[in-house]
């Protein structure tokens, strides 16, 4: 087992870009190498939450405990890897299940209704990586299938809360994680049917870009897919770092004679969404730090943190602008390490209005973490986050505490 057990099996678990992650099990038969490595957690999370409307002054405050899985569902990852003449062939398979169960009653399974014939919609295996790439270190690698979006890959995979829980641990159910930071300085990058083709790596830097399956985000047709790209340059040495940046376009059409966001649409009308997003990282001994910053328009309400929805007002076809940042801090002593990490979002019109009352909704942030690795497998996690969310109806302050463990297989 390597030494980089830890981070290697993140990068594999969220990224799913290298054939090198950690191996639990690995054999291989003539030329063809299967990998088979995962990660299991479960966390005890206890949230107090006070909503104040802002017209009367009035509050209301609860408290509530949760056992759940953290930003990181469970996962199981098949990876095969083989070689044929000069290419190198990869394909990869992954479920992530979850440990919470939405039943009422003790004992019934996920989904199960106490006898209304209810399906959860929510049940289904949970399928976030089927792809197969080609390639080779000369002309680069093709990617067909389903993998993580390029838009808000590296941040996520920063974040350290990836090992935990951070804020919005209601979000456990029926999604089997919680959300992280995300919406508190960054989107949700998200598993996405995708070609794409990523560059050799020259010196550290290297590239990738592709179409992805559209979303009629303000329309009732796509003539053309998603496209996202970034650009990645890494460095070694006293200080080791990288610089990215990336950016998502798409475009959702009225067609002509239909009626699109409320009005007739003659001719056809074509809405255009766009993000961009640039960001750094660095070592310097124990020491780490990243910051981030993106910024969108008709890209979604970012608060909320997945891309498209809320692109835009249904009835004026306004778009919603968004943006956001996030810093984090990290020190390692030993086998602990110890961060901090803050992040905001803010949307403003479009789509905000009609979702959360008013011109404008920010989220802030910020978490302190400890993750002591108690062995080569096993992390021990606990976190507090405290978290505000202003709307023009109502201030929402919530503080969250999450204790529990992540393993690596």
């Amino acid at each position: 087992m390597k030494k980089s057990l830890l981070a290697q099996s993140v990068a594999l678990a969220c990224l799913a870009l290298t054939a090198g992650g950690a191996q639990a099990v690995s054999f291989t038969q003539n030329d063809v190498t299967v990998d088979i490595n995962g990660t299991i957690n479960g966390f005890y999370v206890n949230r107090d939450s006070k909503v104040t409307t802002k017209a009367t002054g009035a509050s209301t405050s609860t408290q509530n405990s949760e056992l759940t899985n953290g930003l990181l569902p469970g996962w199981i990852n098949f990876v095969v890897t083989a070689k044929a003449g000069d290419q190198d062939i990869k394909a990869h398979f992954s479920f992530a299940p979850g440990i919470n169960n939405n039943s009422q009653t003790v004992g019934l399974p996920i989904g199960n209704q106490a006898g209304a014939g209810n399906t959860n919609p929510y049940s289904q295996i949970d399928t976030r990586n089927v792809y197969f790439s080609f390639g080779n270190n000369d002309w680069g690698t093709l990617k067909f299938g389903r993998d993580i979006g390029l838009f808000g890959q590296n941040i996520i995979l920063s974040d350290m809360t990836l090992l935990g829980v951070g804020g919005t641990s209601n979000a456990g159910i029926p999604y089997n994680t919680t959300f992280g930071m995300i919406g508190h300085g960054y989107m949700y990058t998200g598993f996405q049917a995708q070609i794409t083709y990523s560059t050799p790596n020259f010196n550290g830097l290297s590239a990738s870009g592709g179409i992805f399956q559209p979303s009629k985000f303000a329309g009732d047709e796509n003539k053309t897919p998603g496209f996202q790209a970034k650009v990645d340059y890494d460095w070694k040495g006293a200080v080791p770092g990288k610089l990215w940046g990336g950016l998502v376009s798409q475009s959702s059409n009225c067609s002509n004679g239909s009626t699109c966001n409320g009005v007739g649409s003659n001719p056809a009308v074509t809405h255009n969404a766009a993000g961009y997003e640039a960001g750094i990282k660095g070592d310097m001994g124990n020491f780490g730090a990243v910051a981030y910053a993106f910024t969108g328009k008709g890209l979604g309400l970012s608060t909320i943190g997945a891309q498209f929805f809320g692109g835009g007002n249904a009835t004026t076809g306004e778009k919603t602008d968004s943006k956001g940042y996030f810093l984090q801090g990290t020190y390692k002593y030993n086998k602990t390490k110890f961060g901090v990490n803050y992040g905001q979002n803010t949307d403003k019109n479009g789509a905000t209005q009609a979702v959360f009352g008013g011109p404008e909704n920010k989220n802030k942030s910020y978490t302190f973490g400890v993750y002591h690795s108690l062995n080569r497998f096993v992390t021990l996690v606990g976190e507090f986050n405290n978290e505000k969310i202003n709307s023009a109806i109502t201030e929402t302050k919530n503080n969250t505490i999450s204790a529990g463990a992540i393993l690596f297989f």
